[in-house]
């Protein structure tokens, strides 16, 4: 591996033009985040999985940073968007370990929620003692949508969900669906009778995700987010927020690959010259900084207009496509110019090859993301440039 996939982490920061236009507490965040990256993250000595994944998030507590997606009623900092963008772009900038783990679940859906629905879901959720899956996609084969019938104090739901984010192993589902042909989001136990996990899938990225049917599940009415018509809306605020933290990563790992393939280009061939001197190589590694300028200055362009209260619907889609398509044109064009040792399966390159594939479908495939973006123009005016 070269030295440039061991970024100095003061170096990072110091170098980095956004870093003066960041708010005080947000530059230090930035700083604890670098420095868990890349001295207390890989001093961790813990040989199971699990124990270490236990001891990265007790690291990022410590550091500040795993409560920044929290709400503040419940003991966290509940950071605005461009605090939450800059440490995600520093996590990844710097190919933090397990850097999945180390922000906290943010509420999501559940967001606001009170009584049984914030005792049974949202606090076991914030406190690590529960996780969540998101069901939202129907296979295209289901006759109808997931339905929901009241019973009384009951709902009974009926139907499928193709693709449940973290599926494997979460302990409930924030799963939409319909009720007089009104959306609305429910919590379902995994565990609940009539619940199915009819198959259990990894993707590229090594996340293991699950499709569940419900046969005549029982779930309480109290336990409705929202009221009937309220569950789309919910379900794309929480993807929104997800485009967001996807294009900060994507970003962060921009700028680990541009750095990376610098210090590549840097090297010397077996007859002395530098690699970099040649035209071809310095035309895609200027193309490649357009690339991954271009997408971070979108990044905190919305980032900022996020953390003022402004709808960024139409600018997260964008950022998210930017981040995913340019980094995926980065990464690809890396492993060209680096050649046969960055396609071993362990080689950083070839790992976030992997991962980013993944993105690029992730809340929205990169077609899907442009024709809604012509939508939320041509239809409903937003999405100034």
């Amino acid at each position: 591996m070269s030295a440039a996939s061991d970024i100095n982490a003061s170096d990072l920061l110091a170098t980095d033009p956004e870093q003066a236009l960041l708010p005080e507490a947000t530059r230090v965040l930035c700083a604890q985040a670098a420095t868990l990256a890349r001295e207390t993250l890989p001093a961790l000595t813990q040989t199971e999985p699990q124990a270490r994944r236990q001891a990265a998030i007790a690291a990022s507590r410590a550091a500040g940073l795993y409560t920044l997606t929290q709400p503040v009623a419940y003991g966290g900092a509940e950071a605005d968007q461009l605090t939450l963008c800059a440490v995600r772009d520093t996590l990844a900038a710097l190919r933090a370990p397990m850097a999945g783990s180390l922000l906290g679940p943010g509420p999501g859906v559940l967001a606001g929620a009170t009584g049984i629905l914030a005792e049974r879901y949202l606090a076991p959720l914030l406190r690590g003692e529960k996780t969540a899956g998101f069901g939202i996609t129907e296979p295209d084969e289901a006759p109808r949508y997931t339905c929901a019938v009241s019973d009384g104090d009951s709902l009974r739901i009926t139907g499928q969900k193709s693709y449940v984010t973290g599926g494997a192993t979460v302990d409930f589902i924030n799963t939409l669906v319909r009720i007089d042909g009104a959306p609305v989001m429910v919590p379902i136990d995994t565990d609940a009778s009539g619940v199915v996990r009819d198959q259990v899938f990894d993707t590229l990225d090594g996340s293991s995700h699950a499709a569940f049917r419900f046969e005549d599940v029982k779930v309480p009415a109290a336990l409705m987010i929202g009221a009937p018509g309220e569950g789309l809306p919910k379900a794309l605020g929480q993807i929104g927020d997800t485009r967001l933290a996807i294009a900060a990563s994507c970003v962060g790992h921009m700028r680990w690959t541009y750095r990376y393939l610098t210090e590549h280009l840097a090297g010397t061939t077996r007859d002395g010259s530098r690699r970099g001197d040649a035209p071809a190589l310095r035309l895609r590694l200027g193309q490649l900084y357009t690339l991954a300028y271009g997408a971070r200055s979108m990044l905190y362009r919305t980032a900022r207009q996020a953390a003022q209260g402004t709808p960024v619907i139409n600018e997260a889609m964008a950022c998210k496509i930017a981040a995913t398509e340019g980094l995926t044109q980065m990464v690809d064009t890396a492993i060209q110019i680096v050649g046969g040792k960055a396609v071993v399966a362990d080689h950083p390159l070839a790992q976030l090859y992997r991962e980013v594939r993944s993105l690029r479908l992730a809340e929205g495939a990169t077609d899907v993301l442009y024709q809604n973006i012509a939508r939320g123009r041509l239809d409903l005016g937003k999405g100034e440039i």
